[in-house]
């Protein structure tokens, strides 16, 4: 099987369906995030590139038709339509590393209906946990004020796949290496790391430790000094890298406890061994919130690792996305559901200075300062350019925040800026929803015509 069965059932119902009924129009579905999460100014966009990836190659082959007929109970032959099946459309997307807010389409799809709604939960799982892990390393990376930040999320994210992922977004938001081999192999990024508690309890002693570790390692070494008694473990380190001549680079990791308090004591007894250019990481446990409060306590900390908070986003761990169809066959449609309302037809999205957005239609010209979001990523289901960079990604997303209002900025109670829809989008909207209610309303007027028509006065149908 192929990825093309990494979807919900309903996809492949619809899908099914659309062909059985000869509904193979163009159709537009457009991709945005209804409301930040809490404690959220913005959102970064991320996860396009696998999004692209997954389209680019998509194609419901022999298996998949089986799996599909398999799943939803009924023979092959029904299925058989969707044999062939690949990705031949249009996209348009905010290209990753731009800072977005809520309501503005990450992307809009347009292609024959059947293939627009089978790419559906694809695209969206990309988009939602991607964005969402770039948005919490974000996060990170205003806290620690230009001190260092590390990913080591990869022992807890939810499948190595989240992992790699997790230490991609981290290096696009700025972080300075990640634990993951296989990213920081394949990404070209540092790699970074020290020792678990179980090395030095391998050990007879917490000495002898720290300096087979040294040997083993004849450049700076990081050595883990808590897994006993966190102030004589610094006192240690400091002996061992004194004796071998090993200070500079070095450095001593805490790990637990309050890290304000030790860090400020391990500075302390590393200056009084004559280490002051030893350096401190600090890890276990740590977020935005904690790296904010350790940063304003003027903690002397030098480096900060973030792990399974960061790499899961565990106070947001999902994002209010939505996959909505606004156009098919040329007829801009929209939902009216209550607290769900979408807007019709493609669209743009306009920046301009102080994340005024504006969301428009897709053929209107910029407002006044306004610079469009939206770019062409794929035309008749080819990349239409080479795949960014991480270098690029991460310049995107270093110039957007720097145009970020400072309230937004705010690690707590940050204020999000708040797109408002053009006139022109405006006026759509209330085209289409004046079309949907006089239909609606004629439809119900025939429904109750038609009983009247088969009761009688008492109830009784009339002959």
């Amino acid at each position: 099987m192929s990825d093309a069965t990494t979807t919900d059932l309903y996809e492949v119902t619809m899908a099914m369906s659309y062909l059985r009924e000869g509904m193979t129009g163009p159709a537009t579905f457009s991709l945005f995030v209804r409301d930040l999460p809490p404690e959220r100014g913005f959102l970064v966009a991320a996860g396009l590139e696998s999004v692209l990836d997954y389209l680019s190659g998509l194609h419901v082959g022999p298996e998949d038709v089986d799996a599909f007929a398999s799943a939803v109970r009924r023979p092959r032959r029904d299925l058989q339509p969707l044999l062939g099946l690949e990705f031949t459309g249009d996209v348009r997307a905010v290209p990753e590393g731009r800072i977005v807010l809520a309501g503005e389409p990450l992307l809009e799809v347009t292609a024959p209906l059947p293939q627009a709604q089978l790419a559906e939960t694809y695209v969206l799982n990309q988009l939602s946990h991607q964005t969402a892990i770039a948005s919490k390393a974000a996060r990170c990376v205003l806290a620690v004020a230009g001190h260092p930040v590390v990913d080591f999320s990869l022992r807890r994210t939810h499948g190595p796949q989240a992992g790699f992922q997790a230490a991609r977004l981290g290096a696009m938001a700025g972080f300075a290496g990640t634990s993951n081999v296989a990213a920081a192999t394949a990404l070209g990024i540092p790699a970074v790391g020290t020792m678990a508690h179980s090395y030095v309890e391998a050990f007879a002693t917490e000495e002898d430790a720290f300096r087979a570790f040294a040997r083993s390692h004849p450049g700076p070494v990081t050595l883990l000094v808590d897994t006993y008694d966190t102030e004589e473990g610094v006192r240690v380190a400091a002996r061992v890298l004194r004796d071998l001549d090993r200070g500079p680079g070095s450095a001593v990791r805490l790990d637990s406890g309050d890290l304000g308090a030790l860090a400020v004591r391990a500075r302390s007894i590393l200056d009084e061994a004559g280490l002051p250019e030893m350096r401190i990481v600090a890890s276990g446990g740590l977020d935005e919130y904690a790296l904010d409060d350790l940063i304003r306590s003027g903690a002397p900390i030098d480096t900060y690792a973030v792990g399974t908070r960061v790499g899961v986003s565990a106070d947001a761990p999902y994002l209010d996305s939505a996959y909505k169809m606004v156009e098919y066959d040329g007829r801009p449609v929209m939902k009216l559901s209550s607290a769900k309302v979408t807007a019709p037809g493609p669209k743009q999205v306009f920046r301009r200075p102080g994340y005024a957005d504006v969301i428009g239609l897709a053929d209107e010209q910029p407002p006044d300062g306004g610079r469009p979001l939206l770019e062409t990523v794929m035309r008749g289901g080819q990349r239409t350019g080479t795949r960014p960079t991480l270098d690029e990604c991460r310049e995107r997303f270093a110039a957007d925040l720097g145009g970020l209002p400072s309230a937004a900025r705010r690690i707590r109670a940050p204020v999000a800026p708040r797109a408002t829809a053009s006139e022109r989008l405006s006026a759509l909207a209330a085209r289409v929803r004046r079309r949907i209610e006089e239909q609606t309303a004629a439809a119900s007027a025939r429904s109750a015509a038609t009983e009247r028509t088969v009761s009688g006065p008492h109830g009784s149908v009339s002959r």
